[in-house]
């Protein structure tokens, strides 16, 4: 919410949708009184700011940008007031007709009968708009134009080539300026720059949407994924694995062949059957349950597995490790009685805080309920969605969780956990989801107490939510200055000329032997030169090496976070990044 100013010194909170949706207007004033001759389309708020979609003759240049800012600026000082009403359908089109709006023209034709045709006017621009509004123009304070680029009216791409200017607008010109710093800091942290420059993964066209793992990446994904494990084995969990290519048989039993076709890679063998590659792992899961006979004893069973998936994600969507189209997911499906699911729930919810925790990354939960789409008995929903909420009551209290209405599975309600980073920016991350559905659907059946088969509830879990997205995800948050635990490359051995070479390697191999992850280079450069490259690789520390550390039986210690240290014995040295890395262990 934002705080504005009203007459009188009075203030009123306003949504960020409205005061953004506002600027859009703005924006659009702007435009016109510039370009008189271009179209208006759209312009709606987004996640962060708003953008508004123009039929122009050619692309905005930067200067044009800038030029739009100070009339903006402009139509800010003269504080018009912004005013709703409502015309017939008649009235509308022949309003929009005789402004040369034909875009809005469209828009109007295709309302519904009968529906409320409403505009809002600032000075000389009259724009069809549900609203709401600002009271006036005056409202809004600062304002900067992010950025310009193509869009089709409509999303389609077969219709009319727009140009689309992207926008942000705050009450308070520290907070823009905030914002800003936020957005410069976000683009020196993008990790698909930052997978080149440290060499851990890229993309190319030849795989879109599927990272290459260099083998630094490759060695940082094996390190997360074995504490992964050794963490779940503490717990009980057993980890399988599965095929990749399922019969359509499997998928429609699910019920993923009717809601979720669309994003799956469908393949037709030699014989002609239907086959896809599985986007989840949960039919899998089941296969491994039906395998024997379960008892209550048994239960909760918990079944984890990390097998690569694949979606077919639209390429538009695309988003380096945050949206790819293979992926590992840290799944789990944990199969218990109605009586534990409250039990169950809370040991997920402590191991995800601990997971959390050693990142040093804050998260909150939202409760996401039945969607138009969902498969099931109502009743069902109900009392999972009741089970799910007695949990968060429990361990949040009421007030202190989201409620996502209609943002569940098609087979459950969910608890979504989202994280914010070092820049404050949100993300999906894991999920806890209760499904009564799946087992029904595939007859699952466990042995109760009184002889009498029973149905077990099914819980679908991930934690990071992928490797490659968790990954993702950190890289960014530390810039790529990963904790030393989980660094591909703990120490880098800089011997200061040849003469060391020899007792650098014997350094090298007495790491090696501690475990501790190392390299030496061996280049014949200046000391400054290859001190200068490691801290650009982020390596948590550097061992130089001359004649006095040769002497002494030692190094010299430098740190990425503390610079200098000075000489140490290896030893110490080998004790000391030891006590670092089991200060991450849980």
């Amino acid at each position: 919410m934002f705080k504005i100013k009203l007459d009188g010194g009075r203030t009123m909170e306003v949504e960020e949708k409205m005061y953004w949706h506002t600027t859009a207007h703005i924006l659009a004033q702007a435009v016109k009184r510039l370009f008189p001759d271009y179209k208006l389309t759209i312009g709606p708020s987004i996640e962060n700011g708003f953008y508004y979609d123009f039929d122009a003759e050619k692309p905005f240049s930067e200067e044009d940008l800038l030029a739009l800012e100070e009339e903006m600026r402009k139509i800010i000082k003269e504080d018009l007031s912004i005013e709703r009403f409502e015309l017939s359908r008649e009235e509308a089109i022949k309003l929009m007709e005789e402004k040369i709006e034909p875009y809005k023209v469209e828009l109007i034709k295709e309302l519904p009968e009968g529906e409320t045709i409403s505009f809002y006017k600032q000075g000389e621009l009259v724009e069809l708009c549900r609203g709401p509004h600002l009271p006036s123009t005056g409202k809004v304070k600062a304002i900067k134009l992010l950025s310009s680029s193509a869009a089709y009216w409509r999303g389609d791409e077969t219709k009319q080539t727009l140009q689309r200017i992207y926008g942000i607008s705050f009450p308070k010109q520290s907070q823009l300026d905030e914002y800003l710093f936020m957005i410069e800091e976000a683009k020196k942290r993008d990790h698909r720059k930052l997978g080149k420059e440290l060499d851990l993964f890229f993309f190319d066209e030849t795989a879109p949407g599927m990272a290459y793992w260099m083998p630094k990446g490759f060695k940082m994904m094996n390190i997360l994924i074995d504490f992964w494990r050794k963490e779940h084995e503490k717990r009980e969990y057993q980890e399988f694995s599965g095929p990749q290519l399922n019969s359509s048989s499997l998928w429609k039993t699910s019920g993923h062949w009717d809601h979720y076709k669309e994003d799956m890679f469908v393949l037709t063998d030699a014989d002609g059957n239907e086959q896809a590659l599985k986007p989840m792992n949960c039919p899998n899961s089941i296969k491994i349950y039906q395998s024997k006979l379960r008892s209550y004893k048994d239960l909760p069973l918990r079944f984890n597995d990390i097998d690569v998936i694949h979606r077919n994600e639209k390429s538009g969507q695309l988003n380096g490790l945050f949206r790819v189209r293979m992926f590992r997911q840290d799944d789990s499906h944990n199969y218990i009685m109605e009586s534990q699911i409250k039990d169950e729930i809370k040991d997920i919810l402590e191991i995800a805080k601990k997971f959390y925790d050693i990142f040093g990354l804050e998260f909150m939960l939202t409760l996401s309920t039945r969607p138009d789409d969902y498969m099931g008995e109502i009743a069902l929903w109900d009392k999972a969605e009741a089970n799910l909420t007695d949990v968060l009551n429990e361990i949040c209290g009421k007030d202190n969780y989201r409620i996502n209405e209609g943002d569940g599975a098609f087979y459950g309600p969910k608890i979504d956990i989202k994280m914010k980073d070092c820049l404050g920016r949100e993300w999906q991350m894991g999920t806890i989801q209760v499904d009564f559905q799946l087992p029904l659907r595939f007859n699952l059946s466990y042995i109760d107490s009184d002889g009498e088969k029973k149905t077990p509830i099914m819980i679908h879990r991930a934690l990071f939510g992928s490797f490659e997205r968790f990954i993702g995800i950190i890289t960014e948050h530390f810039a790529g200055a990963f904790p030393t635990w989980l660094a591909p490359v703990q120490v880098k051995i800089l011997p200061i000329t040849d003469k060391q070479l020899e007792y650098a390697k014997k350094v090298q191999e007495e790491l090696i032997e501690k475990g501790i992850r190392v390299e030496l280079d061996e280049r014949q450069e200046k000391v400054g030169y290859k001190i200068r490259e490691a801290q650009m690789e982020k390596v948590p520390y550097m061992l130089i090496v001359g004649d006095k550390e040769i002497e002494a039986n030692a190094v010299g210690v430098r740190a990425r976070k503390d610079g200098d240290i000075g000489q140490m014995a290896l030893e110490d040295f080998i004790e000391k990044i030891n006590k670092e890395v089991q200060n991450y262990e849980l």
